[in-house]
């Protein structure tokens, strides 16, 4: 049985749980192990690198020394939090005098980390891993005359060109179109959804999202599928506003690509958590209350 550690962080122990849920599920379903840090703390954000360089490092590197005990890859769904992790081995990796001030901080808490650990995306493992032929063999319904837009985000392929393309990502597209679904051009898939923007600069963050929700209503796609659950909670949440702002009319379900895959593996309703999304595709849920193949 293939194994990963699993870092779920703060957002899908929270407010997206249902993105922690259906990654559990897909992953289950597909026969791979996962099993989560015991004693996780907070990745750090972006936040605290602003402000703190040695502190901020150090609280995204004692997860990545909790990992390390295991000797396995680790799987962070969280495009911020994959980023982070992410960024912490990079720093230390080229800064030997950052890498030792953190070990100093980590060795005061009885850890010291040696820099092994690979962090990694579901949507990485599941394409170069586990494979889409594997997958394909997992099958039990399919999501032909689906359209999906497939939203990457601004992070999980970017700075640097990690496992697809930083401008024209494929990795979804090849993914649903195996299942049966059609990937609309998405000219908007690498877009900034604004992050925590609509926090603090409503009005520049309103633009972003408009973008990123018009073009994939623009190609006539039935939802949009994402990787990040920040990305998620700004297109799905700010949708009313973006309508009453630029007077188009929108409401298009923005669902994790988990759970679109997850309904492919036959998994049910509880099992990817879909009822808590705030907008139902009604394709995509004939889809779900389809008899699975092995059970016809």
């Amino acid at each position: 049985m293939m194994e990963y550690t699993y870092y779920p962080g703060c957002s899908l122990h929270s407010v997206h749980k249902p993105y922690d849920i259906s990654c559990r599920a897909v992953f289950k379903a597909l026969g791979v192990n996962l099993i989560e840090l015991e004693d996780w703390n907070c990745c750090g954000a972006t936040f605290y690198m602003s402000i703190d360089e040695v502190t901020s490092i150090a609280v995204a590197a004692r997860n990545l020394a909790l990992a390390e005990k295991y000797e396995l890859d680790l799987i962070a769904p969280c495009s911020s939090c994959f980023t982070i992790l992410n960024k912490a081995n990079r720093f230390m990796k080229s800064n030997e005098q950052l890498f030792l001030n953190v070990n100093r901080v980590l060795n005061e808490v009885g850890l010291d980390y040696k820099l092994s650990v690979r962090v990694r995306h579901p949507l990485d493992v599941l394409i170069n891993d586990i494979g889409l032929e594997i997958i394909k063999l997992k099958i039990k319904k399919s999501l032909n005359g689906l359209r999906i837009a497939n939203y990457y985000g601004c992070q999980i392929v970017r700075p640097d060109k990690y496992f697809d393309d930083r401008e024209n990502p494929t990795s979804m597209d090849n993914l649903f179109e195996m299942l049966g679904a059609k990937s609309v051009y998405y000219p908007a898939k690498v877009k900034c959804c604004g992050g925590m923007l609509p926090t603090v600069k409503e009005e520049i963050a309103n633009d972003l999202i408009f973008e990123i929700l018009y073009r994939a209503v623009e190609n006539k796609a039935d939802l949009i599928v994402t990787t990040c659950p920040l990305c998620q909670m700004n297109l799905e949440a700010y949708q009313k506003k973006i309508e009453d702002k630029f007077k188009e009319k929108i409401s298009i379900p923005i669902y994790y690509f988990t759970q679109v895959l997850g309904v492919a593996l036959g998994l049910n309703e509880d099992e990817l958590a879909i009822n808590k999304n705030f907008i139902i595709s009604e394709k995509l849920k004939k889809i779900l209350e389809e008899t699975p193949v092995e059970e016809l």
